[in-house]
């Protein structure tokens, strides 16, 4: 069975959109950064490693510490 593209989406590629929709609103990366840093429970230098290794959005939450809390079953 064929994954949808959003699971094989690499999360580095959408990653400038979310910068760029930010600054449209007079916001910062930092701040894009530190809402996926809570989102996630990743580390900044973990979201950087994730976004550096151009990982999936289905591995990025999967591995998001935060979810393993979340998720269960």
């Amino acid at each position: 069975m064929t994954q949808h593209r959003s699971y094989t989406t690499s999360v580095a590629s959408v990653y400038p959109n979310y910068v760029t929709k930010a600054g449209k609103k007079s916001r910062t990366k930092d701040e894009v950064d530190q809402i996926i840093c809570w989102l996630t429970g990743y580390s900044p230098e973990q979201l950087r490693s994730q976004l550096d290794n151009d990982v999936d959005f289905h591995t990025f939450f999967t591995d998001a510490p935060a979810m393993e809390k979340i998720l269960r079953g």
